[in-house]
């Protein structure tokens, strides 16, 4: 099965994003075929400076190598380094019904959270689509409340489909297995937009830091508490195995144990999960050439595949020369 994911370059990345989906993605790669973005295009709707989406669009590049992805499995690319994209975004558009576009919740979303109400993030949808179709992708791993791009994604392709025959592959949503909210060191969902993450590949020294400034209650240490509610137990099931999961459990619920006790323990478990991650890290730094030649030999195999697609498009369309009969 072809499997195809984006991530946007939106800033570095914490362990909210590895737990909740990253390491989903990594998963996947080792019985499919998968075919892995940095989105950097879908960036722009949010005017990023030139400088900083370039880096942070390397560094997400960077984080995902240290982490496990192998571009010998899976074809890793930058977005604005297949153009065919972009071509096929326009041509989507041309079929796609403004009803379709108005009842995306995420153009209402991200206006109410103050973004600016741009043609790009309107349209965001018909783009996401063109990434999605123009790879023949079967699988797209989302979480449960992303599940509507992919219904978009499939009604823009079925209406192509039915105009001009039948061109493109339907894709299937995977919903990633249901993680709990990582929450961030105030106890919200750990979010860039919040400022409250924990970086994966910052020192760990500021690790520790922000870990032991989670919120958490005021219950005193000698009284027993509740393992759900609580944001350092929350953490905790992230890194813990089980049966030391079950232990601490057993001990929130019982009394006696102090949530800096926890919080430490969960410094410990974090620094254990990510040092190997974090040498390989630390080596790529040092080769920025090799991550480069990853990214440009990705978007070599991932052009291949698009401009097959787009010679079938613009063949269905009327696009280009007079065919022969």
């Amino acid at each position: 099965m072809r499997v195809l994911s984006g991530i946007q370059p939106s800033g570095k990345l914490h362990i909210g994003n590895y737990f909740g989906a990253m390491r989903q993605h990594l998963q996947l790669q080792a019985e499919n075929e998968g075919f892995y973005f940095i989105a950097d295009y879908h960036a722009l709707t949010t005017n990023p400076v030139p400088s900083v989406l370039r880096e942070h669009t390397f560094n997400v590049a960077m984080d995902y190598l240290a982490l496990g992805l192998d571009p010998q499995k899976t074809v890793f690319w930058r977005q604005s380094d297949v153009p065919e994209v972009t071509e096929l975004a326009w041509l989507l558009s041309c079929v796609t019904p403004m009803g379709l576009l108005q009842r995306c919740t995420s153009f209402k979303d991200k206006v109410a959270q103050g973004l600016s109400p741009v043609h790009g993030l309107f349209a965001y949808p018909i783009l996401q689509a063109a990434d999605i179709l123009i790879f023949d992708s079967n699988l797209v791993p989302v979480g449960a409340d992303q599940k509507q791009h992919i219904e978009v994604a499939r009604d823009i392709a079925v209406k192509f489909n039915t105009i001009y025959g039948e061109t493109f592959v339907l894709p299937d949503e995977h919903i990633l297995k249901s993680v709990a909210v990582v929450p961030g060191i105030d106890g919200r969902k750990m979010s860039k937009s919040y400022n409250n993450t924990i970086e994966i590949f910052e020192p760990e020294n500021s690790v520790k830091k922000k870990v032991m400034q989670v919120v958490t209650d005021s219950t005193p240490v000698e009284a027993p508490k509740n393992p759900d509610t609580c944001n350092a137990f929350a953490l905790l099931k992230l890194v813990a195995p089980d049966a030391e999961l079950a232990d601490w459990k057993q001990k929130y619920l019982a009394g006696g144990v102090g949530y800096g006790t926890v919080k430490k323990r969960v410094v410990e478990l974090l620094h254990e999960y990510f040092r190997p991650y974090r040498q390989k890290r630390q080596d790529l730094e040092k080769n920025r050439d090799y991550v480069e030649r990853v990214l440009c030999d990705g978007a070599r195999r991932a052009r291949a595949v698009a401009g097959q697609t787009m010679r079938r498009v613009r063949d269905a369309v009327g696009l280009g020369g007079i065919r022969n009969a």
